[in-house]
């Protein structure tokens, strides 16, 4: 068995547990001390056994951000793209992530933060939540009118 064959058998064995994209494939190959040419072959028969595909990690990721992490678009584009992710595949699977629970998601994430700011007034309050949403890859008018909402309440 060649060294190729052992590399290719271990990052199986790793994908078959986890989802990787191919730039998370290619960075640990060289941290790993694998040549150019060796990693680029392993990775493209990992993308030919669909060990690695980048498609299904960008919905895999986008999914678990979204729902899980309560990240909104804007910040798991961001960090899709940071990790090499074409821009139609990233649009595909953030549409992929249901709308309303994107937005309910949103929502319980905002009041979670309402609930714990303790601000001298109230402008302060919208303003630290809502700078908080942002940071959180939500869009801006759609945190102003659940937060606008909160206010009211």
């Amino acid at each position: 068995m060649s060294v190729s064959d052992t590399i290719f058998n271990r990052l199986a064995q790793l994908c078959s547990r986890r989802e990787y994209c191919s730039r998370g494939v290619l960075d640990l190959l060289r941290r790993k001390g694998v040549g150019e040419k060796d990693a680029e072959a392993v990775l493209e028969r990992l993308r030919a056994d669909r060990y690695v595909d980048d498609a299904r990690y960008a919905r895999a990721f986008a999914r678990d951000k979204a729902l899980l992490a309560g990240w909104g678009p804007r910040k798991i584009a961001y960090a899709l793209s940071l990790k090499g992710i074409p821009e139609d595949v990233v649009q595909a699977a953030l549409a992929e992530v249901g709308e309303d629970e994107r937005f309910r998601r949103m929502e319980e994430v905002i009041r979670g933060k309402w609930r714990s700011v303790k601000a001298v007034t109230p402008q302060e309050r919208r303003a630290k939540v809502l700078r908080f949403a942002l940071s959180r890859g939500y869009d801006y008018a759609e945190a102003a009118e659940i937060i606008s909402s909160l206010q009211k309440s």
